[in-house]
């Protein structure tokens, strides 16, 4: 949007004064969902994820290297989780990526461990109890084990990773930190925290490859991701 009085001329993200040369470019903060933005390239058949250069997507979507100051990436710890290999995966992926630009961070959240019931196992074990067909002594037995073995599991939920990036975009939107925010992820739970920076006067502008109807209906402009976008996004040269 052009601010009104001003005979400024929005190009590219920067706005030219037609009284002079002199150029005001919007500051831009980049804040990623990281587990959202992860599972929502695989699911839209994005490739090579570990090779993906985040200081050119946020040139591109940006539409200048200059337009953005800062690329938060936030992301819960695996650590918990107790898989060595995970652990080490993780810590090498945040090292490239850090190392990408200066503007980059990462913000770390974390995984709890919680203990569900499976519904299909106690559906399972009901449903031998009142069989009334006889079924051969060892599958029976075996049926048995499989609903007991199954009927409560150990799961990881991801904490405190959505309320930082919430607070941080309000945060640094009071503290007139950008012009713009870029909310990498389709999770529609942030529309409070749009409404909130929208309130200060910024801009909102999401992209991901996921739906996202209810985030996309809150922001100022939503850019629909396609795996296509993705080719020349890449560390070296691009391998397509």
């Amino acid at each position: 949007m052009t601010p009104p009085g001003t005979g400024h001329k929005p190009v590219a993200g920067v706005f030219i004064c037609a009284a002079g040369p002199r150029a005001v470019i919007d500051r831009a903060i980049f804040f990623v969902d990281g587990s959202n933005w992860y599972h929502s390239l695989r699911e839209a058949g994005v490739r090579h994820l570990g090779r993906l250069s985040y200081s050119r997507i946020c040139d591109k979507l940006a539409e200048s290297s200059d337009a953005w100051t800062a690329m938060r990436y936030y992301i819960p710890d695996v650590g918990p989780i107790g898989d060595p290999r995970l652990v080490i995966q993780q810590r090498d992926f945040l090292t490239q990526l850090r190392s990408q630009d200066h503007r980059i961070s990462v913000h770390m959240g974390r995984l709890e461990s919680r203990t569900v019931e499976s519904a299909a196992a106690k559906e399972l074990l009901r449903y031998l109890a009142d069989l009334r067909t006889r079924l051969p002594i060892g599958v029976y037995r075996d049926l048995i084990a499989i609903g007991r073995t199954h009927q409560k599991s150990r799961v990881f939920v991801e904490k405190a990773v959505d309320v930082q990036i919430a607070v941080d975009m309000v945060r640094l939107a009071a503290a007139d930190a950008f012009d713009v925010a870029y909310l990498l992820s389709a999770d529609g739970d942030y529309t409070p925290a749009v409404a909130a920076v929208r309130g200060y006067g910024k801009r909102v502008l999401s992209a991901t490859p996921a739906p996202c109807a209810k985030l996309a209906a809150t922001v100022n402009t939503h850019v629909p991701l396609s795996r296509g976008w993705f080719v020349d996004c890449y560390l070296g040269p691009s391998p397509f």
